[in-house]
């Protein structure tokens, strides 16, 4: 069984994710294991990946789904790169029951 996407940690959570931009809609569709073997939530957004526009949206998504404020969320690695660390601050409990919806790790 594959570890989460995401760790906890004493002021929030850390999200690991793969970013596909101009994907149709903005959706996060479950989680996928890497050819290195890390687990990534799978995110798509509309937006091109452009002046920062996909990772704005990116950071709108996951804002929404787990209902936190959008400056709570902070991209920490992978700015250009499709697999990126995300950071959301705030009570780590709230955070893991929508983590759990969004993405079931079956376990």
């Amino acid at each position: 069984m594959a570890e989460p996407p995401w760790t906890v940690e004493p002021d929030g959570v850390t999200l690991w994710l793969r970013l596909t931009p101009k994907g149709g809609r903005d959706a996060i569709d479950g989680i996928e294991t890497l050819s290195d073997g890390k687990s990534v939530l799978k995110a798509r957004v509309r937006s091109a990946p452009e002046d920062g526009r996909a990772n704005a949206a990116l950071i709108e998504l996951i804002a929404k789904a787990l209902s936190a404020p959008k400056k709570a969320v902070t991209i920490r690695s992978g700015e250009t790169s499709r697999v990126k660390k995300l950071f959301v601050a705030g009570d780590p409990a709230r955070y893991l029951d929508a983590l759990a919806k969004l993405a079931p790790t079956n376990g």
